[in-house]
């Protein structure tokens, strides 16, 4: 009797103790399941769970801004002449708020004066009319940009924020080389065997870079511009999750450019003498004659007359060609689909 009496003393106590201990554990379970409902990540500004790679493609419209705007204002642009792009991307995301995208983008700049400007604007329609100059350029640039969401992640990158604002700047470097349809003709009337061909306007020298011009000469010093030019891209766009692999992005910049020759026109015209034997040098550096009639003419250096426009076309310190005084600049309006790389599920480690 007292050996049953102790065996079930025992029981007893380890009953006892194995629902305290299931009790524990139950109430544990509760925790758990609580923060894992509410994870949202660590705190850890260098959390490990918050880096992850993108890859993307995107979507441009490219628009020109520079000395064959339709008017001389900084922020003056021809809309019809806006041109598509499309761009290879890369991103690496390193902290809450913060990421680095590099990009490859292909596009078209374009600028045309009989097209933009108005003939009837006595301040400045007439005289971009008159200059009749006009350009393309194929733009292929590379760009590092680095980005601030205002709205930070301190998730995985599964349960990364819903959508936020993001302001961007970095550096790019691109190709640049504008062209410009040949006329059917040259100054003097004669026919061209390039019209209708699309030609490199640098190699020309258009505005004097390849020739011997003297010390008195207005564009006197003229250095030829370098093909590969730098800029400062800057912006502002906003990014939305589509899936837990997916962002799509909106948004518009500005690229700021060290060149005022991304449409080959900044300083004044010379005497079309300086070009010698070279025609088509001389038909791309003045085209006046494609749209009005000449009113004036003058010997030039190489001892050929020249009819030309007033004002046009001539070495003088008025007739000015373009505006060296101010940098050319591209905007890009750009959408962008990018998938996150990485080990979905592994990286999202709950406490």
């Amino acid at each position: 009797m007292r050996r049953f009496f102790q065996i079930a003393v025992a029981v007893l106590l380890i009953s006892l103790v194995f629902d305290a201990e299931a009790q524990m554990n139950r109430k544990a379970i509760k925790r758990n399941n609580k923060k894992m409902s509410s994870y949202r990540g660590r705190k850890s500004w260098f959390g490990k769970e918050k880096r992850y790679d993108m890859i993307g493609i995107g979507v441009s419209a490219l628009n020109y801004y520079g000395d064959l705007s339709p008017k001389p204002g900084i922020f003056s642009t021809d809309i019809s002449f806006t041109k598509p792009a499309v761009s290879l991307i890369y991103s690496h995301r390193f902290g809450p708020r913060y990421a680095i995208i590099g990009s490859f983008m292909y596009g078209t700049l374009k600028g045309s004066d009989n097209e933009s400007a108005d003939p009837g604007d006595s301040d400045n329609g007439v005289f971009r009319y008159q200059r009749n100059l006009s350009f393309r350029n194929r733009i292929k640039e590379l760009t590092l940009v680095a980005t601030f969401d205002l709205f930070p992640n301190n998730a995985t990158y599964i349960s990364r924020v819903g959508w936020t604002p993001y302001l961007y700047a970095g550096a790019t470097v691109f190709l640049n080389n504008p062209q410009a349809l040949v006329p059917e003709t040259d100054v003097q009337g004669n026919a061209l065997p390039e019209a209708g061909e699309w030609v490199d306007l640098r190699p020309l020298g258009t505005e004097g870079q390849h020739s011997q011009l003297l010390e008195s000469d207005v564009n006197y010093g003229i250095k030829e511009y370098k093909n590969i030019q730098f800029a400062i891209p800057m912006g502002l766009g906003v990014r939305f999750k589509l899936t837990e692999v997916l962002d799509f992005s909106a948004e518009a910049g500005f690229r700021y450019l060290f060149t005022d020759y991304v449409d080959d026109v900044s300083q004044h015209y010379v005497d079309l003498g300086v070009f010698g034997s070279n025609q088509l040098a001389k038909a791309m550096s003045y085209r006046s004659n494609e749209v009005a009639t000449p009113t004036t003419t003058y010997v030039g250096r190489d001892g050929q007359t020249y009819a030309v426009i007033s004002g046009y076309g001539s070495e003088y310190v008025d007739n000015n060609r373009g505006s060296k005084n101010d940098r050319d600049i591209y905007m890009v309006t750009t959408f962008k689909l990018t998938y996150i790389l990485g080990k979905s599920m592994n990286r999202a480690k709950f406490r």
